[in-house]
């Protein structure tokens, strides 16, 4: 990714805490445009998800930002919610004051397609929820492909266990047919799996940094992210919290905080018993017999790196 003075970006999202997390990195950022946000199901209903992404950039100071309601299911199966990770809200119980704004009147993958027809090759999309709203949006345009520069994907568990099942990541099995469209379609593509993401966490020390830091953003994000430890409590044994989403935020903005990927088609489990919603990365040493373009897998960032600009979004 070459140097510019501006990103623009389209953020694809279902806040969710780590949604939260995400979006106030690029909303710190002056040199990111946030040309849009699409609300998807998936942590919650899209109805929520829609009206905590409108608060949480009047939160982070982008109210200016356009929101619009995608997705309220996936394209096959029933949709499967996430109160018991990010609270009844979607934003670990904290309660944010009742947005200003409104959504726009047309759906998520409408102002997609809108904002990469005005942005041909210029527009980078962040997804961190299930990817309904890009296959949607594929439908509306094909060449969608083509007019995006880069599409930044937080899902799946390529080399190591899912998080809602043995292979199947949340984003991905919440919609396994959109995930495999979006993958097959062309993009170019980073996939930031849980097997970074769950290398990536903010520590006790660092959650007892963000407490130190003034001002209603640090203190409403110290909040969801308080909730946020305590879940995963249950997983590491110890008060720290996964980065999905920040990193892959991250991952967009500052592309050189990667140390380490790999480059491999991925296809998505559809009618596996006991595997569906995998991704599959195919890393045989051999020249490719179809025409998917590979995905951009990465392995290994500079985590002190992205803890120090996390904090400092939040200043």
């Amino acid at each position: 990714m070459s140097d510019r003075e501006t990103t623009r970006v389209f953020v694809d999202c279902d806040p969710g805490i780590d949604d939260a997390v995400a979006l106030a990195y690029l909303a710190a950022r002056p040199e990111v445009e946030i040309l849009g946000v699409g609300a998807v199901f998936g942590n919650n209903t899209v109805a929520v998800t829609a009206q905590n992404a409108l608060r949480l950039l009047e939160l982070y100071g982008r109210p200016e930002v356009p929101v619009a309601v995608g997705a309220e299911r996936p394209l096959v199966q029933a949709p499967r919610l996430a109160e018991h990770v990010h609270g009844g809200n979607g934003l670990g119980d904290v309660e944010l004051p009742d947005p200003k704004g409104e959504p726009v009147a047309e759906s998520a993958a409408e102002l997609l397609v809108r904002l990469a027809r005005e942005n041909p090759g210029e527009l980078d999309v962040l997804a961190v929820g299930p990817l309904t709203n890009v296959a949607l949006a594929i439908g509306l345009e094909p060449r969608l492909p083509q007019l995006v520069r880069r599409l930044v994907v937080m899902g799946g568990a390529v080399e190591v266990a899912g998080n809602v099942g043995s292979h199947a990541e949340a984003n991905i099995v919440n919609d396994p047919e959109a995930a495999e469209a979006v993958f097959a379609a062309g993009f170019d593509l980073d996939l930031v799996a849980l097997d970074i993401t769950m290398k990536t966490v903010a520590t006790a020390e660092w959650l007892d940094r963000l407490k130190e830091v003034p001002g209603d953003r640090a203190e409403r994000t110290s909040a969801f992210l308080d909730f946020y430890a305590e879940f995963y409590k249950g997983i590491f044994g110890l008060r720290q919290c996964a980065m999905h989403d920040p990193l892959a935020a991250a991952v967009l903005a500052d592309p050189h905080l990667v140390t380490e990927a790999f480059e491999a088609p991925v296809r998505v489990e559809l009618t596996g018993t006991l595997t569906r919603g995998m991704t599959v990365a195919d890393r045989r040493p051999r020249p490719r017999t179809d025409e998917r373009r590979a995905c951009r897998v990465v392995t290994s960032v500079s985590e002190d790196a992205f803890l120090d600009l996390m904090l400092d979004a939040l200043r």
